[in-house]
């Protein structure tokens, strides 16, 4: 146990002085990594938390039918979309779902992507100070070790940096790839949840349409009509006041 500690300890020890021999663009590379991975878990741990892959299709239909059944993130989603009284606000629901859910993803994605992008262009600058670095050390005349300690300092900068620069922006371009997967199923599950429920809507509201159409049909006459009108009312009066007299 303890001989893997001390070589996980001079392992370390070898990256960091790897890491500051890359300069000051190792810097901006971790930065860039670290709110690269960061957003690819947030987007990763947001859609997982969704829900739409854990339960089937046959369930969430059900569920439709069943609102007292309906239980985790996909009822909630049910409860949300489908609180409306017509097809237009179940439309509403799901354009405002499309706005406040997959715009945030959407815009956490472009971020990743400029980062990948942006990791070996980073790399590729850093080069390009390295073999400045070494260049000038050529040109200073100095001679001896001193000379070439700088011109190897110049060339560890240049090749450290591009390296750096590619392993960080591989791995990124996989994840991302991964991440837009995953969000494209779940607009797939958003636009199929939402025929789903439209036509369940509108059945439903077709159904009530004609039960009221046909209570009007067998029931022609309200309850006003039977009532007498005030008009009436007061001849009737008048034509009894008239017989006592």
């Amino acid at each position: 146990m303890n001989m893997i500690f001390e070589y996980l300890k001079t392992l370390w020890e070898q990256a960091f002085v790897i890491w500051l021999s890359g300069g000051w663009a190792m810097i901006a590379i971790a930065v860039i990594a670290l709110v690269m991975f960061s957003l690819g878990m947030h987007v990763y741990l947001k859609l997982a938390g969704k829900g739409f892959t854990s339960v089937r299709e046959k369930t969430w239909r059900h569920w439709i039918n069943h609102p007292d059944e309906r239980k985790g993130p996909i009822g909630e989603l049910l409860n949300f979309v489908t609180g409306g009284n017509s097809l237009k606000d179940i439309a509403v629901f799901f354009e405002e779902l499309r706005a406040t859910e997959i715009a945030p993803f959407e815009r956490d994605l472009r971020v990743m992507k400029i980062c990948v992008s942006a990791a070996p262009l980073l790399g590729l600058l850093g080069t390009v100070t390295g073999m400045l670095a070494t260049f000038a050390a050529l040109a200073s005349g100095a001679g001896g070790d001193k000379t070439m300690g700088l011109v190897a300092v110049g060339i560890s900068e240049a090749l450290i940096t591009t390296e750096t620069g590619l392993v960080i922006a591989l791995p990124g371009l996989f994840f991302q790839y991964q991440l837009a997967r995953k969000l494209e199923r779940y607009k797939a599950f958003l636009a199929h949840l939402e025929t789903v429920c439209t036509q369940k809507h509108y059945k439903k509201f077709n159904k009530h349409k004609k039960f009221k159409r046909y209570h009007q049909s067998v029931l022609p006459i309200s309850i006003n009509d039977l009532l007498p009108h005030p008009d009436e009312e007061f001849c009737r009066k008048d034509l009894a006041l008239s017989a006592m007299e």
